[in-house]
């Protein structure tokens, strides 16, 4: 018997107990077996496939996004939501088994304030740097889409509609009449007029004594409704410090290369959101996969990476990179980057498979392939061309890697109309079948590519 026939003879028992450890024994799995949620063909599964969605669940996954999106809530770079974050993440990897690193990075300062009425913390959204810090209260004052004020607002806060370029002259006109804040509204872009707008960071031309914020349309909709007296404190948060969670279960079979696939997403959300698809949902399908692939026998190694800062600007990626030796660079076989993977929006029925060139890698392959064998053939779209998430760090340094999501039938650039807003939540913006799905094609494409030498 030749050298390689008897590795494969090992590699192959050693795998047959791996599954049977997990009670995956031929003929055990049946209910692996019956159509896939919402899948529009019967499934043809592998026996690795097999291992995988017998023990993958949504749910599960949903009770990690309720301790990240509804408990924790916006998580902003560098701050201590993000820091909670982190360190529960972190927590329940290595309650896997997995080997956990914090790797620390400095990000830039933030200005956020946040707002309360009766005491209660309703909000949070970005200020303005040439805006006063600390706390005011007072009377809202609606004024509309004017960049004057007139009457007197003197002692109140002056709440704007949002005119585009005009913010100092806002921001000037209530500090002028005697306001002790300016509230700005966001407003709906001329190329996505369907999105509601979210929090935005009021750039001032010059300094203003009173405070400056950058509602979004959200906010502006719910003080409208009947928020009388507000009160706001804004802070300025500096010498930060983000974090990407990284952990790693090494290869159970022989894997002298130090092999690696990579599953990922970030898990840091913008200003007043609490990002529960974006990319709460992402995070949450890492979780579930690091629990159901732990036990499972591979080739590689699985490394499950939790991105900081990608909000501003693909930070954390970018960073674990760029600290990446020639070395490190060549272990990585793929990177499946997990980004809005479970929103409820209607239109976004389509599973996107994007790279960065458009073309094809083994990790838009692998998906494909796995959403052939599931039955979803006809519902993924790709490769197409896209960047704007953590996969471009990956593809810069010629790692293969794709972003996975859920978006319009039309076009990658589609998303829902909740997208970074303060509706960004397990209520409103989640579905259960959509997350059971992109687990699945996730965790059945990884497994696949983990199990080659």
């Amino acid at each position: 018997m030749s050298e390689v026939k008897r590795r494969d003879l090992l590699a192959g028992a050693a795998a047959f107990a791996g599954f049977a450890t997990v009670g995956l024994l031929p003929g055990t799995a049946a209910a692996a077996t019956r159509q896939r949620p919402g899948a529009a063909l019967p499934p043809s599964l592998s026996v690795g496939d097999r291992a995988v969605v017998a023990r993958v669940d949504a749910r599960r996954a949903l009770r990690h996004l309720r301790v990240l999106s509804d408990e924790i809530g916006w998580r902003i770079a560098g701050t201590r939501s993000e820091h909670r974050a982190a360190r529960y993440i972190a927590g329940v990897l290595r309650g896997y088994g997995y080997d956990v690193e914090l790797q620390p990075f400095p990000v830039a300062d933030k200005y956020l304030a946040e707002i309360r009425a009766r005491g209660e913390r309703l909000w949070q959204c970005s200020a303005a740097p040439q805006g006063a810090v600390g706390p005011v209260d007072g009377k809202v004052v609606d004024a509309g889409r004017v960049t004057e004020v007139t009457g007197d607002v003197r002692g109140r806060l002056v709440l704007f509609d949002r005119v585009p370029g005009q913010e100092t002259q806002q921001a000037k006109a209530a500090e002028a009449a005697g306001a002790k804040a300016a509230l700005i509204v966001n407003a709906r872009s001329e190329t996505y007029p369907e999105r509601k707008p979210g929090s935005f960071t009021p750039n001032l031309g010059e300094q203003v004594a009173i405070p400056v914020l950058g509602l979004a349309e959200y906010h502006g909709e719910r003080i409208r409704a009947g928020a009388r007296r507000l009160s706001v404190e804004v802070t300025h948060h500096s010498g930060l410090t983000s974090y990407n969670v990284l952990a790693e279960r090494k290869a159970t079979l022989p894997n002298p290369g130090g092999k690696a696939v990579i599953v990922s997403a970030h898990y840091d959300s913008v200003p007043g959101s609490p990002g529960a698809n974006d990319d709460g949902s992402g995070t949450v399908l890492c979780l579930e996969l690091a629990r159901v692939l732990r036990r499972l026998p591979t080739q590689q190694a699985i490394r499950i990476c939790l991105w900081g800062s990608e909000e501003y600007g693909l930070i954390g990626a970018r960073h674990y990179v760029r600290e990446l030796d020639e070395a490190g660079v060549a272990q990585i076989t793929g990177c499946f980057q997990n980004d809005m993977v479970a929103t409820s929006h209607p239109p976004a029925d389509t599973y996107w498979l994007l790279s960065v060139d458009g073309a094809d890698n083994t990790t838009t392959a692998a998906v494909n392939a796995a959403a052939g064998r599931l039955g979803y053939a006809g519902q993924v779209q790709g490769p197409t061309a896209r960047g704007s998430s953590d996969h471009e760090a990956f593809y810069e340094r010629g790692i293969a890697a794709g972003n996975f999501s859920w978006r319009g039938g039309e076009a990658p650039s589609q998303l829902e109309p909740l997208y970074h807003t303060p509706e960004d939540t397990i209520a409103q913006n989640i579905s259960l079948k959509r997350l059971q799905v992109s687990l699945e094609l996730i965790g059945c494409a990884a497994y696949d590519v983990a199990r080659r030498r």
